[in-house]
């Protein structure tokens, strides 16, 4: 073994957001540039003797990466490492192999839901031993150590071929390759009611999931068509590509239209679904009914005691918050817990560590549960599949019936994506600025309740995170939140959260954007948004 020392210089801007370090796969490519940052990880965690997970969604520079972490690996003395087969691992199924295996911990190649190819986006984030991601404590280490790290470690021995099961060495270090759908798959069958799940498509019961090119296609391709028996190809763009096919691999009414239009069509299937990226984010749909990722939350809340892995109840419901309070009406129905946390799927870890919240979701289309630490697409298509398979109705009348019961919330979120970042950062702080002067104030025939700036406190280890974004409440049952996107690459992402509470069964029909159009007219009045952003409308509406 040649272990060689290369001296560095840190690098600007490696700072972990929400969910790891993203930047264009052009910027990762740079000499040094994921060096500094996997050594800069190395120093705080202090690898050595260990085993870790490592894996990624297959996109542009993932094959090369994997092979510079693992020559790195070896040289700061990591014992082992689990590595997906062809360096494949979805985010969710990662998590479940550094449980299931009990791995110190695991590394994550993804930009999940960003656009890949050369000219796309690249992403790396590190899992703590639970299977969630680091918390802010071990990134602003890690971060920390970017700006002042001198020298990184590194391997001269090329890295085994990854291509085939089975093991290797690499230096001292052992490398694992494991069948990177076998582990998830038996966890999903411990959870959900197969059975009926295959009874439900041997009925006639049809679907299509859309995997987008992206890391799902092969795990769906085996649960759905292989063990649930579904047709062969309900499962659209199986084969994973380092492009995504030129898509891009966000599962919503914008980017997954063709299964949005074939959905809403007179030959539609009974149930569409899709997944993104790296699989930890999901869209449901039934024949002629979009479910948005809050309803959905809230609609599997109320029905997953129909599964197995969930038939004693739930200890309580998660959610991040500018995503809708349609699952803390469930959560009250149900006598649990209901918790709001900021943006970031490692503020759930702890709830779901200390067993206050059985499931988690984000309005951005990840929902999970305490199977993994990592929202999970397929799991929750799985769920719905479950719960469809026991209550045998169609989508939109499991919706019908939801709203019925706990009211609707009507829900969009608009994105301004590739804003000018200055501009972007002005116009949150002129309204954080403008915070205290807006009680009362009347708005696009709306009344101001409160607003504020949300801040979270831990109810278990009590750390805290401030600035989360702008909450606006009204006197009439609705809400607007304004935040930042922390996963883009390029200028800033404004987003726009708007929501109105409807308890009138007659008045559920409507069309969200109209039920939705005073909100969305006081949210553009008090921020200044098309002005301000020069975006007449928003790039993209969920």
């Amino acid at each position: 073994m040649s272990k060689t020392t290369i001296a560095t210089k840190p690098i600007d801007g490696q700072k972990p957001g929400t969910s790891g370090l993203r930047q264009q796969t052009a910027v990762f490519m740079q000499p040094g540039y994921l060096e500094n940052f996997v050594q800069s990880l190395f120093d705080v965690i202090d690898p050595a003797g260990k085993t870790l997970t490592l894996g990624g969604d297959g996109r542009y520079f993932n094959t090369e990466a994997i092979g510079t972490i693992l020559r790195m690996a070896a040289a700061n003395g990591v014992a082992r490492v689990v590595v997906g087969q062809g360096g494949i691992l979805s985010t969710p199924a990662a998590s479940a192999v550094i449980r299931t295996r009990k791995t110190d911990g695991g590394i994550i190649l993804s930009a999940s839901h960003n656009p890949g190819g050369k000219d796309g986006d690249f992403g790396i984030k590190y899992n703590i031993p639970a299977g969630g991601p680091a918390p802010e404590a071990i990134t602003s280490a890690i971060h920390e150590r970017t700006t002042t790290i001198s020298e990184y470690h590194i391997l001269e021995e090329a890295a085994p071929d990854i291509a085939a099961l089975g093991e290797a060495t690499l230096g001292d270090m052992v490398v694992e390759v494991i069948d990177p759908v076998e582990i998830y798959a038996e966890l999903m069958q411990s959870l959900f009611d197969f059975g009926a799940i295959r009874e439900l498509f041997a009925s006639g019961f049809t679907m299509r999931f859309d995997a987008m090119h992206a890391v799902t296609g092969p795990y769906a391709t085996k649960i759905i068509e292989g063990l649930l028996g579904a047709p062969e190809g309900t499962v659209m763009n199986a084969v994973p590509l380092p492009d995504f096919g030129g898509g891009h691999p966000d599962p919503n009414p914008t980017y997954a239209r063709p299964l949005m239009d074939l959905m809403m069509s007179d030959d539609a299937p009974d149930f569409g679904a899709a997944s993104d990226g790296d699989g930890d984010r999901n869209m449901i749909v039934g024949r002629g009914a979009y479910v948005t990722p809050s309803d959905s939350l809230a609609v599997l809340a109320a029905n997953a005691h129909l599964a197995p892995g969930y038939a004693d109840g739930l200890a309580g419901v998660a959610r991040s918050m500018p995503t809708s309070r349609a699952a803390d009406r469930v959560a009250l129905k149900l006598g649990i817990g209901a918790h709001e946390t900021p943006t970031g799927w490692k503020f759930f870890g702890t709830l779901l560590d200390a067993g206050l919240a059985t499931l988690c979701g984000e309005e951005s289309a990840g929902t999970g549960s305490n199977h993994v630490r990592e929202k999970d697409g397929l799991w929750a298509v799985l769920l719905w599949l479950n719960i469809l398979a026991v209550r045998k109705q169609p989508v939109a009348e499991i919706l019908k019936e939801h709203w019925a019961e706990f009211g609707r919330d009507y829900y969009s979120r608009h994105d301004y994506e590739g804003v000018d970042k200055p501009a972007a950062e002005a116009l949150m702080a002129d309204l954080r600025a403008g915070l205290a002067g807006l009680t009362g104030r009347k708005v696009a025939g709306l009344t101001v309740r409160e607003a504020d700036d949300f801040a979270y406190t831990d109810p278990v280890d009590g750390s805290q995170a401030k600035s989360q974004g702008i909450r606006v409440f009204f006197e009439e049952d609705a809400r607007a939140v304004f935040r930042l996107s922390g996963t883009g690459t390029v200028g800033a992402t404004l987003r726009l959260y708007v929501e109105q509470f409807e308890a009138d069964p007659a008045q559920h029909h409507r069309d969200p954007q109209e039920a939705l159009a005073a909100v969305i007219s006081a949210a553009d009045e008090l921020a200044g948004i098309a002005a301000r952003t020069g975006r007449p409308a928003p790039d993209v509406i969920t």
